[in-house]
């Protein structure tokens, strides 16, 4: 179907608008968290995919983690694994990390890989084990009552925290014209996996890399303050204040934590963006609007493309 000449004038004008973006992040490295809403509904799953496939064509290098909770979930059930939770970590014995590596590294990293590719990129799937990418160590959890003089120490099983991050793994990947696509799996020294949590594998990757920037999505609009608004050009300084002062609280606090880590650490911005619009990735990469909470180490003087505001 052919477009009238103002559709056709239209779809010029915004791809025109897109060029100076596209120039200031030729070259550059972008890692995105994929999980949530946009991860299983059909028509959010094609935007992502679409929106990966056109940064990897215009010559941006995205960098994909993604998670899987949910998934993991319906099939410990289908199994009658009976799943517990410490502090929002899930524990995770032996036979849950079956089920983790086997949801995880196969068939949610599969999926992907294959959404990525049926858009016409060229995806390759891993986990953290592949090449030792991501060294994991055994995550510590504490638990302290007013009655208790020192905390408890609890033992979550094979839950980790990232070590290290052998970015050569990523480098070569993405020097042979490949979208990594990588499900939040460790190994320690000793060969022993670990479900990591996909939004600090994120951060840490990202800081490794050296990236442009984090993109975080989640099924929120944004970080908001107290009265529901969505809050946008948060310096570092900014959002220590409002987790002081307990605008962010709850769920929301290892998302913020990992993004600023990310971000006091040398990549150049964080995004919590709203994984429930379609291209999402899109619109924060090439529009000045966003559609979520953009944080950066210093008071903003640019727009986020880094032209003149």
């Amino acid at each position: 179907m052919s477009l009238s000449r103002t559709e056709a004038t239209h779809t010029a004008e915004v791809i025109s608008r897109a060029l100076p973006y596209i120039q200031r992040f030729q070259g550059k490295t972008v890692v995105i968290k994929y999980g949530g809403n946009a991860m299983v509904d059909e028509a959010l799953k094609r935007s992502f995919a679409r929106d990966i496939v056109l940064m990897k064509t215009v010559g941006i290098n995205p960098v994909v983690v993604h998670g899987g909770g949910p998934q993991i979930g319906q099939l410990l059930d289908k199994l009658a694994i009976e799943s517990s939770f410490v502090n929002g970590m899930r524990v995770t014995d032996s036979k849950t990390m079956d089920v983790v590596e086997m949801v995880l590294g196969a068939t949610v990293n599969g999926d992907i890989v294959n959404l990525i590719n049926s858009a016409g990129g060229n995806a390759f799937g891993l986990t953290g084990k592949d090449g030792r990418l991501i060294r994991a160590r055994k995550l510590k959890v504490s638990h302290k009552t007013p009655e208790m003089a020192v905390p408890e120490i609890i033992d979550i099983g094979q839950v980790g925290e990232v070590a290290a991050v052998d970015r050569s793994v990523i480098d070569l990947l993405v020097a042979g014209g490949y979208i990594p696509v990588i499900a939040p799996i460790g190994v320690d020294e000793s060969g022993n996996s670990y479900n990591i949590n996909a939004d600090l594998v994120a951060g840490k990757i990202a800081e490794v890399l050296c990236a442009e920037k984090l993109m975080l999505l989640t099924n929120v609009a944004g970080l908001q303050d107290k009265q529901g608004e969505v809050l946008t050009g948060l310096t570092t300084a900014r959002v220590d204040e409002l987790i002081a002062d307990g605008t962010i609280y709850g769920g929301m606090l290892p998302k913020i934590r990992c993004a600023l880590d990310a971000v006091k650490t040398g990549v150049a911005s964080a995004h919590i963006i709203d994984g429930r619009v379609e291209h999402a990735v899109m619109l924060e990469i090439f529009t000045d609007e966003g559609v979520g909470t953009l944080i950066t180490d210093q008071e903003p003087t640019t727009t986020d493309t880094g032209l003149p505001a």
